[in-house]
């Protein structure tokens, strides 16, 4: 339909189904309003034969699914009309790479709860906002209530997917300046650091806390995100600041998680001496 995909902010007309709605004709529509604010969505049985409007999730068009040779992906997630419409546009929101993730972690469980009815939690917490059978209210009303509900939820999710992005690239500068293979990295600015450390040599990663003093944190291993690189020595764990002064010879030692994960110290050169400990153990 898109022969630019930037049409979209002009579009002035939407049509998706009528009656009982499900999470995704309600997605995609809040997807287009975020696009598009003045786009205007008519919900109808039958989608109009000549339009210069968007069809979706009816009307056996680019972005329905209801027709036998509708669209697999390879991993054999059946796209419905959210995804359909996001594999289109997405991008005008974030990152191609980004919305591939996207894809992956958010849309896909929806599309595959629309194409065959599996649970989905999100799925039923729109669903909930079709009118009971003895409710009193119209079925448009409460369609658009959910699309709101949904647009709100895209906003944020969009707002920290593009929050973590810019963290990703402050982090990634930080890093150039360091010398190549270091183990144990000080992160100067408070922002989200795991993206983009994975795939170094780094180990640990100190800090600034935000209950004062500072953290060492272990980084996940590249392979499988629960499994740390190199944990804290099981001999620190749970115990008490006494215990782990004694121990560590570190004075202002005060805290080791009892997975292992994550320890604090009241200064900065406390949080180097833990994480060489550490590394050296």
């Amino acid at each position: 339909m898109f022969e630019n995909k930037e049409e979209i902010y002009t579009i002035k007309d939407g049509y998706t189904h009528a009656g009982k709605f499900h999470s995704d004709d309600v997605f995609a529509t809040a997807f287009l309003k975020i696009l598009n604010p003045d786009i205007e969505i008519h919900r109808t049985f039958s989608a109009p034969e000549e339009t210069t409007g968007v069809v979706y999730d009816i009307g056996l068009g680019q972005f329905d699914h209801h027709q036998k040779d509708r669209r697999v992906r390879e991993n054999g997630v059946p796209y419905a009309a959210f995804g359909l419409l996001w594999e289109a546009l997405g991008t005008l929101v974030m990152s191609e790479e980004a919305a591939i993730k996207f894809d992956e972690d958010f849309i896909q469980g929806l599309d595959l709860s629309d194409n065959t009815g599996c649970e989905h939690e999100i799925a039923f917490a729109i669903a909930d906002f079709n009118p009971a059978w003895n409710e009193e209210k119209d079925q448009d009303e409460a369609f658009f209530e959910a699309v709101e509900f949904a647009k709100g939820m895209l906003e944020r999710r969009f707002k920290k997917i593009a929050a973590g992005e810019e963290a990703y690239s402050i982090v990634k500068e930080e890093l150039a300046s360091q010398d190549e293979g270091i183990e144990v990295f000080e992160l100067q600015h408070d922002v989200p650091w795991k993206g983009a450390v994975k795939d170094t040599n780094i180990k640990y990663v100190i800090y600034k806390s935000n209950r004062g003093g500072y953290n060492v944190q272990c980084v996940p291993s590249d392979e499988d995100k629960d499994v740390l690189k190199k944990a804290l020595p099981e001999e620190w764990r749970g115990k008490t600041q006494q215990e782990l002064e004694e121990i560590t010879k570190v004075e202002g030692f005060r805290f080791c998680h009892n997975s292992g994960f994550l320890c604090a110290t009241e200064t900065l050169e406390g949080a180097r001496k833990v994480a060489d400990l550490a590394l050296n153990y």
